[in-house]
Protein backbone atom coordinates (compact mmCIF):
# COMPACT_ATOMS: atom_id res chain seq x y z
CA UNK A 1 0.00 0.00 0.00
CA UNK A 2 1.42 3.46 -0.72
CA UNK A 3 0.06 6.61 0.18
CA UNK A 4 -0.58 7.83 3.50
CA UNK A 5 -4.58 6.21 5.19
CA UNK A 6 -6.61 9.54 5.82
CA UNK A 7 -10.61 9.04 7.08
CA UNK A 8 -13.03 11.84 6.34
CA UNK A 9 -15.19 10.55 9.20
CA UNK A 10 -17.15 13.87 9.49
CA UNK A 11 -17.81 13.51 5.18
CA UNK A 12 -18.57 9.88 6.27
CA UNK A 13 -20.86 10.97 9.13
CA UNK A 14 -22.48 13.60 6.65
CA UNK A 15 -23.81 11.17 4.03
CA UNK A 16 -24.82 8.54 5.90
CA UNK A 17 -27.42 11.03 7.91
CA UNK A 18 -28.47 12.29 4.07
CA UNK A 19 -28.80 8.69 2.21
CA UNK A 20 -30.28 6.99 5.04
CA UNK A 21 -32.99 5.06 2.61
CA UNK A 22 -30.17 4.11 0.89
CA UNK A 23 -29.24 1.12 3.72
CA UNK A 24 -25.83 -0.44 3.01
CA UNK A 25 -25.05 1.46 -0.50
CA UNK A 26 -23.32 4.32 0.32
CA UNK A 27 -21.30 7.02 -1.87
CA UNK A 28 -18.29 5.02 -1.78
CA UNK A 29 -20.15 1.96 -3.52
CA UNK A 30 -17.81 1.36 -6.65
CA UNK A 31 -20.10 -0.61 -9.51
CA UNK A 32 -23.09 0.46 -11.29
CA UNK A 33 -25.87 -1.03 -9.15
CA UNK A 34 -28.47 -1.44 -11.62
CA UNK A 35 -25.70 -3.71 -13.60
CA UNK A 36 -25.31 -5.81 -10.72
CA UNK A 37 -28.48 -6.45 -10.12
CA UNK A 38 -29.09 -7.51 -13.00
CA UNK A 39 -26.20 -9.38 -13.50
CA UNK A 40 -27.18 -11.05 -10.13
CA UNK A 41 -30.72 -11.70 -11.56
CA UNK A 42 -29.12 -14.05 -14.10
CA UNK A 43 -27.09 -15.69 -11.66
CA UNK A 44 -30.47 -16.40 -9.56
CA UNK A 45 -31.45 -17.86 -12.79
CA UNK A 46 -28.90 -19.83 -13.40
CA UNK A 47 -28.93 -21.32 -9.76
CA UNK A 48 -32.65 -22.10 -9.75
CA UNK A 49 -32.35 -24.13 -12.57
CA UNK A 50 -29.24 -26.02 -11.25
CA UNK A 51 -32.38 -26.86 -8.95
CA UNK A 52 -34.63 -27.91 -11.04
CA UNK A 53 -32.07 -29.80 -12.88
CA UNK A 54 -30.48 -31.64 -9.68
CA UNK A 55 -34.07 -32.72 -8.66
CA UNK A 56 -35.33 -34.07 -11.84
CA UNK A 57 -31.77 -35.99 -11.55
CA UNK A 58 -32.48 -37.13 -8.21
CA UNK A 59 -36.48 -38.64 -9.11
CA UNK A 60 -34.86 -40.19 -12.43
CA UNK A 61 -31.62 -41.79 -10.97
CA UNK A 62 -31.64 -45.71 -10.66
CA UNK A 63 -29.66 -48.59 -11.77
CA UNK A 64 -26.87 -49.85 -9.90
CA UNK A 65 -25.46 -46.76 -8.64
CA UNK A 66 -28.61 -45.20 -8.42
CA UNK A 67 -28.80 -44.51 -5.02
CA UNK A 68 -25.82 -43.37 -4.34
CA UNK A 69 -25.81 -40.50 -6.89
CA UNK A 70 -29.21 -39.76 -6.03
CA UNK A 71 -28.12 -38.55 -2.88
CA UNK A 72 -25.67 -36.63 -4.53
CA UNK A 73 -28.22 -35.10 -6.57
CA UNK A 74 -30.11 -34.27 -3.46
CA UNK A 75 -27.60 -32.65 -2.10
CA UNK A 76 -26.41 -30.59 -4.64
CA UNK A 77 -29.98 -29.42 -5.53
CA UNK A 78 -29.87 -27.95 -1.73
CA UNK A 79 -26.52 -26.30 -2.11
CA UNK A 80 -28.04 -24.62 -5.76
CA UNK A 81 -31.12 -23.28 -3.84
CA UNK A 82 -28.94 -22.15 -0.95
CA UNK A 83 -26.81 -20.20 -3.49
CA UNK A 84 -30.15 -18.54 -4.94
CA UNK A 85 -31.39 -17.88 -1.45
CA UNK A 86 -28.21 -15.60 -0.87
CA UNK A 87 -28.33 -14.17 -4.28
CA UNK A 88 -31.65 -13.21 -4.10
CA UNK A 89 -30.76 -11.52 -0.35
CA UNK A 90 -27.67 -9.36 -2.06
CA UNK A 91 -29.80 -7.96 -4.33
CA UNK A 92 -32.30 -6.98 -2.16
CA UNK A 93 -29.81 -5.17 -0.11
CA UNK A 94 -28.75 -3.62 -3.25
CA UNK A 95 -32.45 -2.68 -3.41
CA UNK A 96 -33.37 -4.52 -6.41
CA UNK A 97 -36.19 -6.72 -6.75
CA UNK A 98 -35.01 -10.92 -7.43
CA UNK A 99 -36.77 -12.03 -10.40
CA UNK A 100 -37.96 -15.24 -9.86
CA UNK A 101 -40.52 -15.14 -12.86
CA UNK A 102 -40.63 -19.12 -14.15
CA UNK A 103 -41.08 -17.72 -17.98
CA UNK A 104 -37.81 -16.15 -18.17
CA UNK A 105 -35.72 -18.40 -16.00
CA UNK A 106 -34.07 -20.64 -18.65
CA UNK A 107 -33.89 -17.46 -21.16
CA UNK A 108 -31.62 -15.66 -18.18
CA UNK A 109 -29.63 -18.59 -16.83
CA UNK A 110 -25.91 -19.07 -18.16
CA UNK A 111 -26.79 -22.83 -17.93
CA UNK A 112 -29.33 -25.00 -19.28
CA UNK A 113 -31.83 -27.24 -18.80
CA UNK A 114 -30.40 -30.46 -20.10
CA UNK A 115 -32.62 -33.39 -18.97
CA UNK A 116 -30.05 -36.68 -19.49
CA UNK A 117 -31.58 -39.51 -19.95
CA UNK A 118 -28.89 -42.48 -18.25
CA UNK A 119 -27.26 -41.80 -15.25
CA UNK A 120 -24.08 -40.98 -17.05
CA UNK A 121 -25.81 -38.41 -19.17
CA UNK A 122 -27.28 -37.13 -16.20
CA UNK A 123 -23.82 -36.47 -14.58
CA UNK A 124 -22.24 -35.41 -17.79
CA UNK A 125 -25.17 -32.56 -17.68
CA UNK A 126 -24.71 -31.44 -14.49
CA UNK A 127 -20.76 -31.08 -14.80
CA UNK A 128 -21.22 -29.05 -18.17
CA UNK A 129 -23.42 -26.93 -16.41
CA UNK A 130 -21.50 -26.79 -13.14
CA UNK A 131 -18.19 -25.61 -15.35
CA UNK A 132 -20.12 -23.21 -17.14
CA UNK A 133 -21.01 -21.55 -13.43
CA UNK A 134 -17.28 -21.98 -12.51
CA UNK A 135 -16.52 -19.79 -15.75
CA UNK A 136 -19.22 -17.29 -16.00
CA UNK A 137 -18.99 -16.68 -11.65
CA UNK A 138 -14.76 -16.26 -12.65
CA UNK A 139 -15.75 -13.64 -14.83
CA UNK A 140 -18.62 -11.83 -12.52
CA UNK A 141 -15.77 -11.71 -10.22
CA UNK A 142 -13.02 -10.05 -12.65
CA UNK A 143 -15.78 -7.74 -13.46
CA UNK A 144 -16.67 -6.78 -9.92
CA UNK A 145 -13.46 -6.49 -8.55
CA UNK A 146 -12.90 -3.74 -5.72
CA UNK A 147 -16.70 -2.09 -7.30
CA UNK A 148 -18.70 -3.90 -4.84
CA UNK A 149 -16.60 -6.42 -2.71
CA UNK A 150 -19.57 -7.68 -0.80
CA UNK A 151 -21.35 -9.25 -3.61
CA UNK A 152 -17.57 -10.24 -5.07
CA UNK A 153 -17.10 -12.56 -2.05
CA UNK A 154 -20.90 -13.89 -2.44
CA UNK A 155 -19.70 -14.80 -5.80
CA UNK A 156 -16.59 -16.13 -4.55
CA UNK A 157 -18.47 -18.22 -2.37
CA UNK A 158 -20.90 -19.51 -4.68
CA UNK A 159 -17.76 -20.53 -7.05
CA UNK A 160 -15.84 -22.61 -4.49
CA UNK A 161 -18.91 -24.26 -3.99
CA UNK A 162 -19.59 -25.23 -8.02
CA UNK A 163 -15.83 -25.87 -8.07
CA UNK A 164 -16.14 -28.63 -5.61
CA UNK A 165 -19.47 -29.63 -7.36
CA UNK A 166 -17.63 -29.96 -10.64
CA UNK A 167 -14.95 -31.90 -9.19
CA UNK A 168 -17.43 -34.08 -7.29
CA UNK A 169 -19.44 -34.72 -10.81
CA UNK A 170 -16.13 -36.04 -13.06
CA UNK A 171 -14.60 -38.23 -9.92
CA UNK A 172 -18.44 -39.69 -10.14
CA UNK A 173 -18.11 -39.88 -14.20
CA UNK A 174 -15.03 -41.46 -14.36
CA UNK A 175 -16.95 -44.37 -11.97
CA UNK A 176 -19.67 -44.97 -14.28
CA UNK A 177 -19.18 -48.20 -17.04
CA UNK A 178 -17.81 -46.66 -20.58
CA UNK A 179 -20.45 -46.50 -22.99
Amino acid sequence: MSGEFVMRIETIRKQAREHIDEGPITSSYGADKERVIKVLNEVLATELVCVLRYMRHYYMAEGIDGDSVKATFLEYSNEERNHADQVATRIVQLGGEPDFNPEVLGKRSHTQYKQGTSLTDMIKEDLVAERIAVSSYQEIIRWLANGDPTTRRVMEGLLAEEEEHADDLRSLLAKMPAK
